[in-house]
């Protein structure tokens, strides 16, 4: 009784299990490779149901198709100009050939071992073609950052998809930095660096300064010189105007445009601290022993 059980029970089982090996899923995120005794036959990419043969007669091995992030550690490398540089990069890759990636790399571990090397292999062939100022500069059209990680990631990219079956996508540079037993002399020379750059803008600060300055210098003297011209040429109309008016007043009164023209001269010297000596004929003597002159239309006792 208890054979014929088995009998019934077994085939049942091994039914139930082909059955259960023989049709499997796949999402958007997978992609397949049917093995057939361990050989790879066919490659399955798009989502679904599937089927294929049960096990052990075909098994199958899952791989994710999305794009990957690998984020390896920092290696110190050596610029043209003999500069150690410590860079830590990060890379976006994906399986490009599910077939080549079994056979090299087996796994996502495997190829992010075999990406690492690739990186750093390329990476430092191509940071020994290029000064130190490529990857840190201020100066416009030095910096070539962006050329460089591109040619980088063309390397990476060959090497990895022929090689591992691999599509590298990009490699970026997360941070750059200096070893530590180098960063004081670093330091010093980016001082140095910056002092000669706030040397040559305060030279240039001081060449406009004087520029600006001799510009107003010469502003100031066609100004000076303007405003002389016009002084002197108001000044002489207004002697004119005088002289004039001088004229005028002596061809009315003579004598007493010479009396006025007399005092205005003795006012100019003459003060209470003022010692005179006159001789007797002297028109100032007469004025004095007299006080009187002769006024126009008449006499003024004085």
């Amino acid at each position: 009784m208890k054979k014929r059980y088995l009998c019934l029970v077994l085939p049942l089982i091994l039914l139930i299990y082909s059955g259960a090996t023989m049709v499997f899923p796949l999402d958007e995120t997978k992609m397949a490779i049917i093995l057939q005794f361990g050989r790879p036959i066919k490659v399955v990419r798009e989502a679904g149901l599937h089927w294929k043969w049960p096990d052990p007669i075909q098994t199958k091995i899952l791989f994710d198709k999305r794009v990957l992030l690998y984020d390896p550690v920092a290696r110190e490398f050596l610029t043209g100009d003999k500069k150690n540089i410590v860079v830590d990069f990060f890379l976006c890759w994906r399986i490009a050939d599910p077939l080549t990636f079994l056979q090299a790399v087996r796994d996502r571990r495997g190829a992010e071992l075999r990406l690492e090397d690739a990186i750093n292999a390329e990476a430092g062939a191509v940071f020994g073609n290029y000064p130190i100022t490529a990857f840190v500069s201020h100066q416009d059209g030095e910096m070539q950052l962006g050329a460089i990680m591109n040619l980088i990631t063309e390397k990476c990219h060959q090497r990895a998809e022929d090689l591992y079956g691999i599509e590298v996508i990009d490699v970026e540079m997360k941070r750059l930095n200096f070893p530590e037993e180098n960063k004081p002399s670093v330091f010093s020379r980016m001082k140095a660096e910056r002092a000669r750059i706030a040397k040559k803008y305060r030279s240039e600060g001081q060449e406009k300064a004087a520029k600006i300055k001799a510009e107003a210098d010469k502003e100031k003297e066609i100004i000076l010189s303007e405003a002389y011209k016009e002084a002197e040429k108001i000044k002489g109309e207004g002697d004119a105007v005088s002289m004039r008016i001088y004229a005028e007043a002596f061809g009315k009164d003579p004598q007493f445009y010479k009396f006025i023209r007399t005092l205005q001269s003795y006012e100019s010297f003459l003060d209470e601290k003022t010692t005179i000596l006159l001789s007797a004929d002297m028109e100032l003597l007469k004025l004095l022993e007299n006080r009187q002159v002769n006024v126009h239309h008449g006499e003024e006792q004085q």
